[in-house]
């Protein structure tokens, strides 16, 4: 099975995307091991003769800072740690988001300046290439000195505490550990925080975020391509002049697409009645297009934070510096994460917008797209369903980021908010997909109208992939089992 070693090397989104699809096996590259073990023997160095208390490692912690710890109890500080900050609660983190969080923990720790034994990075490794993940909760952190409770559920299966899900079963941690022939890791001083401390949990759920927010722009302009023609519409509004004097590179990007989406359509190439088309329509370049600028910039921001050593204190060996900062402060991905929830979310309320127009009974369409309606209701409730969830995601797009609540004694007394703006930029992910799906099922519904006429050869290839799963609505039927299909279909199928 092919590997992907961990290194200093760039970790790109595409890769993790890779990693993730293809079922990649992690391994520690030599380079990585070293900087692991250079790391992890200064501080052991430096532990032989402290200078002065050093925060979190001959120290307690948050506003118990002041408080040193001797010597014989450094390793039940750690362990100690693990296990008073396990507070999580509200639902399961997904299985694919755990896995994430896996990966860039590890990724994180590989750069040398995190001070752990070579040993726990490998029992991370052993977890994600075993398909062992720990149950983690989705509420319980700050986003300030990290995501100090998920990744504190993280970390309790390394010492054979807490729960894992393993081959479909959730069971306590000690149990597979044995199976596996494993002993529980023993935490030596600073372990605990550079576990704990970090922005993983955050990171883990933007970049599955950004990685479906490319899919889903693709999704919304393929879909809204279909429905365009669907509606009758205009292709003036896609021709290369117009966003030529305008140039945002996303809006060039979508009417770029949507000139090649639709090339070679009987149905666009006819003859327009209407002058205009609703803005649902013919500002697709500018909406879609600003969704697209949005997610290029946060998956900058998110690479940027992928690479990067976000636990504290940071260790740096060849300057004997041990520094306590701030570089697990959730502040620059919350700020981004806010911003891309809004971005999908509008690519969910314009499609929306779109659904309501092709169920209008305009443009030689039925009302609710059935022959009969009155008898049928045909399409009516769908509509429903989709500006139930656009309103829904309208209220998850109150940033999170603009809250802080002092925490421990008024120690920490900025936090991000981060992972809520993490989880809630989840939902609203979900939400898009959901809405997408549905102007598909209505879009496809209401091309039949235009037959027997033509759209083009890429959009046709799509409707017959779509009809595979999906029928054609000739009287009212139980509807959402063809919502649900279409949301897998928009999973698992990629846009045209």
């Amino acid at each position: 099975m092919e590997l992907h070693h961990i290194s200093a090397e760039h970790l790109s989104v595409g890769r993790v995307r890779e990693i993730l699809e293809k079922h990649l096996r992690l391994a520690l590259s030599d380079d990585a091991r070293r900087r692991i073990v250079r790391c992890r023997e200064y501080l052991d160095r430096k532990m032989e003769n402290p200078e002065r208390p050093i925060y979190g490692i001959t120290t307690g912690f948050g506003s118990l800072c002041n408080i040193s710890v001797g010597r014989d109890d450094l390793a039940a500080l750690q362990k100690n740690l693990v296990m008073s900050h396990a507070c999580g609660t509200g639902e399961r983190v997904p299985a694919e988001v755990v896995r994430l969080i896996l990966l860039l923990k590890i990724q994180s720790l590989s750069y040398g300046h995190s001070g752990v034994q070579l040993a726990t990075v490998e029992r991370l490794i052993d977890f994600f290439n075993n398909d062992i993940l720990p149950v983690i909760y989705q509420q319980g952190s700050l986003g300030a000195s990290g995501d100090l409770a998920p990744l504190a559920h993280m970390s309790l299966p390394l010492l054979g505490l807490g729960e894992v899900e393993h081959k479909g079963r959730v069971r306590p941690a000690s149990e597979v550990l044995a199976e596996m022939g494993w002993q529980p890791i023993e935490l030596q001083s600073k372990e605990g925080l550079a576990l704990l401390n970090g922005t993983q949990f955050m990171s883990a759920y933007g970049v599955w975020s950004v990685i479906e927010a490319e899919r889903l722009s693709e999704w919304a302009d393929t879909i809204g391509a279909l429905s365009l023609e669907a509606f009758d519409g205009r292709p003036e509004p896609f021709c290369d002049e117009v966003h030529a004097v305008r140039p945002h590179a996303g809006q060039i990007a979508t009417a770029r697409n949507f000139r090649r989406l639709l090339e070679g359509s009987e149905m666009i190439a006819r003859p327009k009645e209407h002058v205009q088309d609703p803005y649902s329509f013919r500002c697709i370049p500018q909406v879609h297009g600003a969704s697209k600028d949005t997610i290029a910039y946060v998956k900058q921001v998110l690479t940027t934070e992928i690479n990067s050593a976000t636990d504290n204190p940071t260790v740096f060996p060849d300057e004997d510096m041990v520094v306590s900062a701030g570089n697990f402060h959730g502040q620059p991905i919350a700020l981004a994460m806010d911003f891309l929830a809004v971005a999908v979310a509008e690519l969910g309320n314009i499609s929306e917008r779109r659904i309501y127009k092709l169920i209008s009974g305009s443009r030689g369409l039925p009302s609710f797209l059935v022959a009969k309606p009155g008898l049928n209701s045909g399409f009516m409730i769908p509509q429903y369903a989709a500006a139930s969830v656009v309103s829904q995601s309208k209220g998850l797009c109150m940033p999170a980021s603009v809250d802080s609540i002092p925490s421990s004694q008024g120690q920490e007394d900025h936090v991000s908010m981060g992972s809520n703006a993490a989880t809630k930029l989840f939902r609203v992910v979900c939400n898009t997909q959901r809405v997408l799906a549905i102007e598909l099922f209505n879009a496809a519904q209401a091309f039949e109208f235009r037959r027997p006429l033509h759209t083009s050869p890429v959009l046709e290839r799509l409707l017959a992939d779509y009809r595979r799963q999906v029928p054609f609505i000739d009287d009212d039927t139980v509807m959402y089992p063809h919502i649900r299909t279409s949301v897998e279909f928009l999973r698992h199928e990629n846009a045209r």
